[in-house]
């Protein structure tokens, strides 16, 4: 019996939760279901997060959790950034893979990218200093003082300031879960995004690092002259694998890689990033196999993981069973592969992967024509997915 935290958010959350939670149980996989409420209207109530559900997760090591709203420019910051930086899950995994049935433009691509993205750093720190305030024409004043090279020109109280915070632990630690993540799952690459042309200090920084550690590796370069005068970094988590050369690593800036992913992204394989360019290209790459709603994702730390789906709580469908469950589900397909039902996992993903390809009991949105009316609902898909799994 494994213990694991439940959050059915809010808006579609409950609903997508409840499908989700039906076709994990229908694996014959045991869990014993701690729900605990962190919607928007408990949050706002409470005033932040509950101390509940730090507890119960910090318990049982795994959460599954469906959409919770956040305010856009007003009100608490992302429940889901609290989580990961709370609970410490540096890691954010977010699959992009084509499935048949889906309708995409890169149908024919076999989209199967995974993006490792930084959790914990970046500009999504949230070291922020509004504009106006004191404290931030003080900062101006001092960084205006110091011989950077560079002035704030514009006005004392007419100017917001966000810090970017990189580190050299923090970058070694998600490179070395990207490497250590490809070699257990039989990948071939491992591309490294940044914008060091512009950003030499922390962006800089994110490149030196997981090129020390992609040497540690074994990992070949793309291009050859990355590799030269970079030390292997010795100090990883465990015992680091060397892959002889197994392992491609390769390097692109952000913008780049944006033109890349749209026109060749079948030549690219696992992608580690940091945090606020991993958040965006998480986007487009569930651009390139059909939108968010086939795009799950996991946010792992040392001795904590907790699953959800890429999308938001779209509050406008709330309550009309309605929105595709498949983010959610396969969400929890990863949970299982975590907790080590593999079989389990395998099976959940042959018959979502069966519906999709069916596409007879799928959403609206999965329909050639969002307005066909044999579109079926959250629920009805999950009973569609469930039933697969039984007949096998």
């Amino acid at each position: 019996m494994y213990h694991v935290t439940l959050l059915p958010g809010d808006g579609v959350g409950p609903e997508i939760a409840e499908a989700t939670r039906r076709c994990v149980d229908a694996t014959g996989v045991k869990i014993d279901w701690d729900v605990q409420e962190c919607g928007i209207e408990v949050i706002e109530k409470v005033g932040k997060v509950p101390d509940s559900v730090l507890k119960s997760i910090r318990a049982n090591k795994i959460a599954l959790k469906a959409p919770i709203t956040t305010p856009i420019g007003k009100g608490f910051r992302s429940v889901n950034v609290f989580l990961r930086q709370e609970l410490q899950l540096y890691a954010c995994l977010r699959p992009c893979k084509t499935y048949k049935g889906v309708r995409t433009y890169f149908s024919d691509s076999n989209v199967n990218l995974v993006i490792v993205r930084e959790n914990t750093e970046d500009l999504y720190a949230g070291v922020e200093f509004e504009s106006g305030k004191p404290a931030t024409a003080d900062l101006i004043k001092y960084i205006n003082s110091i011989a950077t090279g560079r002035k704030i020109d514009t006005g004392l109280d007419t100017t917001g300031i966000s810090i970017k915070p990189m580190s050299v632990e923090g970058t070694r630690r998600i490179c070395d879960y990207a490497f250590d993540w490809a070699i257990k799952n039989n990948r071939k690459a491992v591309c490294s995004i940044s914008k060091a042309n512009i950003m030499k200090f922390t962006d800089g920084l994110f490149y030196n690092e997981t090129r020390a550690v992609a040497k540690a590796y074994g990992a070949r370069f793309e291009e050859t002259k990355l590799a030269d005068g970079v030390a292997a970094d010795p100090v990883l988590n465990g015992k680091v694998p060397n892959t002889e050369g197994n392992l491609l690593y390769q390097e692109r800036l952000i913008d780049n890689m944006c033109m890349q992913l749209v026109q060749k992204p079948e030549l690219y394989d696992v992608i580690v990033v940091p945090n606020l360019y991993g958040d965006i290209l998480s986007d487009l790459c569930a651009g390139l196999v059909g939108g968010l709603g086939v795009a799950p994702g996991a946010n792992i730390g040392s001795d904590t993981a907790m699953f959800e789906a890429v999308h938001g709580s779209a509050p406008k469908y709330k309550g009309q069973n309605k929105v595709n469950p498949t983010a959610l589900i396969l969400s929890g397909k990863m949970l299982l592969a975590h907790i080590g039902e593999k079989a389990a996992a395998e099976k959940l993903e042959r018959a979502v992967c069966a519906v999709i390809e069916e596409g007879k009991d799928v959403t609206y949105d999965m329909k050639a024509n969002r307005n066909d009316p044999t579109a079926v609902g959250t629920s009805q898909m999950a009973d569609a997915i469930i039933a697969k799994m039984r007949a096998e």
